[in-house]
């Protein structure tokens, strides 16, 4: 299992790394409509079973989301508004498309998380993007958060004997949770040494340690979704590692805080209004 993990993260490198670094924006936005999309794909699969018209509803809610967040499109749709749009529209769809009135609550809630808990998060990877150095700071949220789940995983294997969360996740030990606080700090340093030297060294050891701990909650929060839903993998998109959004759970918690931390902390390393 650990060697299919290695392979299948060493195959995705050089892709990401052309994608981010040598590939014009509009490709790194359709990248990000794509993983949204197979997330929300294998998200409503928790709660609908089956392809259907709720599902291409909550896609359509989340590219207007996703719209919302590009600098060539946001003109359409104002950020401010897109929360009362996607409400009202979320709302309207269930109205003109029949639903059963019995299914009207719990699908709406359904659709409406999918597109929070996963277009507007990752969303946040485009504006981070556009940034001065936004392929340096990509290049080191994701070494940052990879870092925890390598750490994790590995000191779980080695030193794991008490279960961090037997009812969610039975593998997740409480070593392997300090392990991937522990990678994560040394992770951040080598990202930082490699694509942001610009970080100051305390500025490193507290992203390094916010990213330990809520790349691990970002873990358990889908593990607690799967459960939920009764399934084990949300996919089998990719091997040893489940689906998409096995492989982005962490970072649908790292990448919006990683972005509001930059912008309001660390504005003077790149930001640029969006």
């Amino acid at each position: 299992m650990g060697g299919k993990r290695v392979v299948t993260a060493i195959a995705l490198i050089p892709f990401l790394y052309l994608l981010v670094r040598y590939l014009p924006p509009l490709f790194f936005f359709l990248f990000v409509v794509i993983v949204v999309f197979i997330g929300q794909y294998e998200y409503y699969r928790f709660y609908y079973r089956e392809f259907n018209k709720y599902t291409i509803l909550g896609f359509f809610l989340g590219f207007l989301t996703l719209l919302t967040f590009d600098k060539d499109f946001n003109f359409l749709v104002a950020r401010d508004a897109v929360l009362s749009m996607v409400v009202l529209i979320s709302l309207i769809g269930f109205l003109f498309l029949k639903a059963n009135p019995k299914d009207t609550l719990p699908g709406v809630s359904v659709i409406l998380f999918g597109v929070f808990y996963i277009s507007w998060t990752l969303g946040h990877l485009i504006p981070l993007r556009n940034q001065l150095n936004g392929e340096n700071l990509i290049f080191f949220i994701l070494i940052a958060t990879w870092g925890v789940d390598t750490g994790a995983y590995y000191f779980g294997k080695l030193f794991g004997r008490h279960k961090l969360s037997p009812v969610i996740s039975p593998g997740k030990t409480v070593e392997g949770a300090i392990g991937g606080v522990i990678s994560c700090i040394g992770f951040a340093f080598l990202a930082r040494w490699l694509f942001l030297r610009e970080l100051t060294i305390n500025n490193t050891i507290l992203i390094g340690l916010i990213f330990g701990v809520i790349s691990q909650l970002g873990d358990l929060t889908e593990s607690m979704l799967k459960r939920s839903a009764g399934v084990k993998d949300s996919g089998s998109l990719l091997p040893a590692h489940g689906g998409m959004l096995d492989r982005i759970d962490s970072i649908i918690f790292t990448i919006p805080v990683f972005y509001y931390y930059i912008r309001y902390f660390v504005p003077e390393i790149t930001f640029l209004p969006v």
